[in-house]
């Protein structure tokens, strides 16, 4: 028992320099290592969001006037087409062979016409000469109005046979990107056949988009004290359309239903990229930015009470910052309440951190900030 005493000894010393050693190392912990940076004021202008779409300048239904048998098409899907381009033909030899005749019935009242003259000239010279009488002169004269009427309505039916041969050529009314061709060459069509294409004119395109009374009016007293709002397109990716439009009628009647306007942009569209029909989002952004507090938008949080946001203050302590937060712009999330310019703003590891807390704060460079796609 004697010789063991030294060894419980022994094994109580080392466990007790374990202890101390264990609390000395917690006790000797690096506070967390946090990435901050400064609250900004940066620019920011007003934005409204809508929900509009794209419409054709011009767009025409091309449809058969007359009936026949479609030839041969004079275009491919989606074509530029031009103006007065013969894009569709129908067979025309039936209405050539129309006109033809109403070619023959015209010399023919141009010659009756002739002969209507002449004979009416010989019963006046009888006349004058009193070796005619009245009525036979009478008689010659409306021999002679009638021809002309005969001839005046012979040149009209000519005038309508050539106008019915002309439809047999189908052609473009306006500048435009034309679409698919709804019938083969081959199939008789009719003024019943309803649209063999669409012909669409998209450069310049407008946008519409349905404004409310309220927003409307916000807008129209702005517009009183400064520029037009400047109107970008958001498209379905995300991306923002390069070009800027202007705005350039705004309807005359409000929708009872929905008491809204409708409120038209045009765009110059010259790489095609928007398309009749398409859904777009309008943006109207304010040409007055105004002056704002952001902070990179990885650094706030969101839970039951609200948003929230970790500060770092000069004693590098944590504190817990409750916040009212605005819009986003490239990144940057604006605050409107419960954060001022200059505030050290926790943007990388809140997830070791909590209210009260000792960090090690480093500043984040401008690459570090920077929101990741």
């Amino acid at each position: 028992m004697i010789e063991r005493r030294p060894t419980i000894a022994v094994l109580v010393a080392a466990c007790m320099v374990t202890a101390f050693a264990n609390g000395g190392f917690a006790q000797q912990a690096a506070p967390p290592a946090v990435l901050v940076q400064a609250a900004e004021l940066t620019p920011v202008a007003k934005q409204d969001e809508f929900i509009g779409r794209a419409a054709a300048v011009d767009k025409v239904e091309l449809r058969a006037r007359v009936k026949g048998f479609l030839g041969p098409r004079k275009f491919t899907d989606g074509d530029m087409v031009k103006k007065d381009q013969v894009v569709f033909t129908i067979e025309p030899e039936t209405y050539q062979a129309a006109v033809d005749q109403k070619v023959a019935q015209r010399d023919a009242a141009s010659a009756a016409l002739a002969n209507a003259d002449l004979q009416y000239n010989r019963a006046a010279e009888l006349l004058r000469t009193n070796t005619g009488t009245v009525a036979v002169r009478d008689q010659r004269l409306s021999e002679q109005l009638q021809a002309k009427a005969q001839l005046e309505d012979a040149k009209a039916q000519l005038r309508d046979a050539e106008i019915q041969l002309s439809y047999t050529e189908i052609k473009s009314p306006i500048d435009g990107r034309i679409g698919r061709a709804a019938v083969s060459p081959g199939n008789l069509v009719s003024p019943d056949s309803g649209v063999l294409a669409t012909v669409a004119s998209e450069t310049p395109i407008r946008v519409l988009f349905p404004v409310t009374q309220r927003e409307l009016l916000e807008a129209k007293r702005s517009a009183s004290v400064g520029d037009p709002p400047a109107v970008r397109l958001k498209l379905a990716d995300g991306s923002l359309y390069k070009e800027a439009g202007k705005i350039d009628f705004i309807d005359i009647t409000v929708d009872p239903k929905t008491d809204g306007q409708i409120v038209r942009a045009t765009f110059d569209n010259k790489d095609n990229l928007l398309t009749d029909g398409q859904t777009v989002r309008v943006i109207l952004e304010d040409n007055k930015p105004q002056t704002v507090v952001t902070v990179p938008q990885q650094a706030v949080a969101l839970d039951q009470t609200g948003p929230y946001l970790f500060t770092v203050d000069d004693k590098n302590v944590v504190h817990l910052q409750r916040i009212k937060a605005g819009i986003v712009r490239n990144g940057q999330l604006v605050i409107t309440e419960g954060l001022k310019e200059g505030d050290k703003v926790v943007i990388q590891g809140q997830q070791r951190i909590r209210d009260g807390m000792t960090v090690a704060p480093s500043v984040a460079t401008p690459a570090s900030a920077k929101p990741k796609q």
